[in-house]
């Protein structure tokens, strides 16, 4: 197995650009994956942990991409506090985000939001902003 093709490796430990040709496959996943915790044949046994470190915090699963993709990096640090997701920093989070939404429909919200980040992001976060905007037209 090439580590360096997981979705956990390239959302979470890739500090840099996520290659191109990985992009599509992430889909929506903007933090790390649970596909390989799903399809191991001994985790059939485990059920789902009550323990309140491994529970979403701050309604992270119920927020959209696009309200995610508008925090500013204060509302990353204070929401991401406690949680391993502050460990990525708020560059990959828009980065991450900037993918997902490049692999999602088309629609005139997503691309005003992407928009609007472009000129104020760092030149990681940019590229994948530019690639989200090439992908929903097309």
């Amino acid at each position: 197995v090439d580590a360096r093709r997981c979705i956990s490796y390239l959302t979470i430990e890739l500090q840099g650009a996520i290659p191109v040709e990985f992009r599509a496959m992430l889909g929506n996943r903007i933090y790390g994956c649970d596909d390989c915790m799903a399809i191991c044949p001994w985790n059939r046994f485990a059920g789902n942990s009550a323990e309140s470190d491994f529970l979403p915090r701050h309604q992270l699963d119920r927020a959209t991409l696009l309200e995610l993709f508008a925090w500013d990096e204060e509302q990353f640090l204070r929401k991401s506090e406690g949680s391993a997701i502050r460990r990525i920093g708020y560059e990959r989070w828009l980065r991450n985000i900037a993918v997902a939404l490049g692999n999602s429909a088309a629609h005139q919200d997503v691309i005003e939001a992407l928009q609007r980040r472009l000129h104020d992001s760092s030149t990681l976060v940019q590229e994948h902003i530019e690639w989200a905007l090439r992908r929903l037209h097309g």
